[in-house]
């Protein structure tokens, strides 16, 4: 019987390229799309929103931190395809003991492209792997980082106030951007007003995602931080880290060209 490794260095043994995939990670769901395996995943998350058309024909079973086991065994998948991060442990362990799991466990660029790669191995898709990935490679390779170092703070929710912070996927794409993170907490600190104006960063960056920040949040982040410039963001450009990621680059030249205008 064939075996991959996961990301979590686990061995996931399948007799067979998998013909019924549950894909639990939004993103994940997404690339699975883009590889050309779209007839195979017969069950994805409520939250598994790309490719817009194609995702409303298949198969939900619950969010990505409450899955309903039971719409899950319903559908018997040769194949589940999660996150450390983005799925609930005790669950993931739950549907271990019945089938094959490959978990991704991702933290920044390279990670990334590895996770393709795993993924494009279980399921039969290797050169479609090999292509993305290097497409992925030349168009970051071909990302200009500004002259100066803007410092930021990016949100991810309110109320608490969340931002990302060091060894997340978000921290290493604003690096990506030529940009420093103001908070050195590692994963997603709560952030006091306090700790906010004391942080004092140049730029803030307010998430569509999981939070969704608009227009009318702006204000009250500006209310704190008068000197400094607060934007919306796309959060799937900072932390969707499958297929996505040909797209990144652009909207980030786009972002920092931006900034760069606004501080000249």
């Amino acid at each position: 019987m064939p075996v991959f490794y996961d990301q979590l260095n686990r061995a996931v043994s399948i007799p067979y390229f998998p013909k019924r995939i549950i894909s639990i990670v939004p993103s994940q769901t997404e690339l699975l799309f883009y590889m050309g395996l779209g007839d195979e995943v017969v069950g994805i998350t409520k939250f598994c929103i790309h490719p817009t058309v194609e995702v409303l024909q298949v198969s939900k079973i619950g969010g990505t931190k409450q899955l309903n086991l039971e719409a899950i065994h319903q559908l018997r998948p040769d194949l589940i395809i999660a996150n450390k991060e983005e799925n609930e442990q005790n669950q993931i362990e739950e549907l271990m003991k019945l089938y094959p799991v490959w978990i991704s466990d991702i933290y920044d660029l390279p990670g990334a492209l590895q996770m393709i790669s795993g993924i494009g191995a279980i399921t039969g898709r290797v050169e479609e792997a090999l292509q993305l990935n290097s497409t992925i490679r030349h168009r970051f390779d071909e990302l200009t980082k500004p002259a100066t170092i803007t410092r930021v703070a990016y949100f991810i929710w309110r109320k608490p106030y969340m931002a990302a912070g060091k060894e997340t996927f978000i921290d290493s794409m604003l690096q990506q951007c030529g940009f420093e993170n103001v908070f050195n907490t590692t994963r997603y600190p709560q952030i006091t007003a306090e700790a906010l104006i004391a942080a004092n960063p140049e730029l803030v960056l307010l998430s569509s995602e999981p939070y969704p920040f608009a227009e009318k949040h702006i204000a009250e982040i500006s209310a704190l931080l008068p000197n400094t410039r607060v934007l919306l963001v796309d959060g799937e450009m900072f932390s969707w880290y499958g297929s996505r990621l040909l797209e990144a680059p652009v909207y980030f030249t786009s972002l920092v060209e931006s900034i760069s205008k606004f501080k000249s």
